[in-house]
């Protein structure tokens, strides 16, 4: 635990770097790029899409009614922008975690062994493809699962616990990965994975809570859903901010318990050298011995 709570603080201080501050707006401009081509080619047509089965759903055509008793009949066309947004979250937060692995580890990995762990050596052993699929096919496998486990999100209780348990493996598996991709052995990596793999989970739960934050944005009333062009970027940098320091945190553990384990692997044995009999001194016979 110190040593979580010491990458954890180290991690903090870093994310005040400019260097990383610098790094962390590489991500933001794929992701906001990426959000507002998609949006320019799908979002209008999603929404009218989503209005136009809502209008014609018969569940939901007592809250209608109720909407225009109350005085509300307005909400009805900004209901479809609400739920389209709440429902994009997920994929925001993916983007935004798969730009800090694939743009910015790499990078923050060598600032983080040049100012700290100068003397650890570098094998090189996964390339930055692999490192790339690895990051792909876990967002996937996530995907999947959230998929799988949306029924359960409807349960109150567990709202509070599945998203952040997702989020958590997820960055769990993709952070501690790139972490030691640079430094480690295949052997290293497998045993330090096992080895700490309850607090690596931890970890990435702790940063699952986190990544709840940004979401808050879009809780703050109607008036979000007109300043969706200006608030999309900010959540997104927010995103890309939470997860750069999972990563900083990620990585000054990995690569503290990576030196350790090579410490220990290096020290040498303490053996007491076995006695040996001078070459010039006389045997005894055991038998003139007793006989004296």
């Amino acid at each position: 635990m110190p040593a979580v709570f010491d990458a954890f603080w180290r991690a903090a201080l870093y994310c005040l770097h400019p260097r990383v501050i610098l790094l962390s707006l590489l991500p933001l401009v794929f992701a906001a790029a990426l959000a507002f081509t998609l949006g320019q080619l799908f979002w209008a047509t999603a929404v009218e899409g989503l209005g136009g089965w809502l209008e014609s759903s018969v569940t939901l055509t007592v809250l209608w009614g109720w909407l225009e008793a109350v005085g509300l009949p307005r909400l009805k066309a900004v209901l479809p922008h609400v739920i389209l947004l709440v429902a994009l979250t997920p994929a925001v937060v993916l983007v935004s975690l798969g730009a800090v692995s694939l743009l910015m580890a790499p990078a923050l990995v060598r600032l983080v062994a040049r100012h700290r762990f100068p003397q650890l050596q570098m094998l090189h052993s996964v390339p930055w493809w692999q490192s790339a699929l690895w990051t792909l096919w876990s967002i996937g496998l996530a995907l999947a699962t959230m998929l799988l486990s949306l029924p359960m999100w409807l349960v109150p209780p567990l709202i509070l616990v599945v998203p952040p348990l997702i989020w958590g493996w997820l960055t769990y598996r993709v952070l501690a990965f790139d972490a030691l991709a640079q430094h480690a052995s295949v052997d290293e990596r497998r045993t330090l994975l096992a080895q700490h793999k309850p607090t690596l989970l931890g970890m990435g739960v702790l940063v699952g809570m986190m990544g709840a934050g940004p979401s808050l944005i879009w809780s703050t009333g109607l008036m979000t859903i007109a300043m969706a062009p200006l608030l999309l970027p900010v959540s997104i940098w927010l995103y890309v901010m939470v997860f750069s320091f999972a990563s900083l945190w990620f990585i000054h553990f990995c690569l503290l318990s990576l030196q350790t384990l090579r410490e220990r692997a290096e020290a040498p044995t303490l053996q007491q050298p076995p006695l040996a009999l001078a070459p010039d001194a006389p045997s005894v016979d055991p038998s003139r011995t007793l006989d004296a």
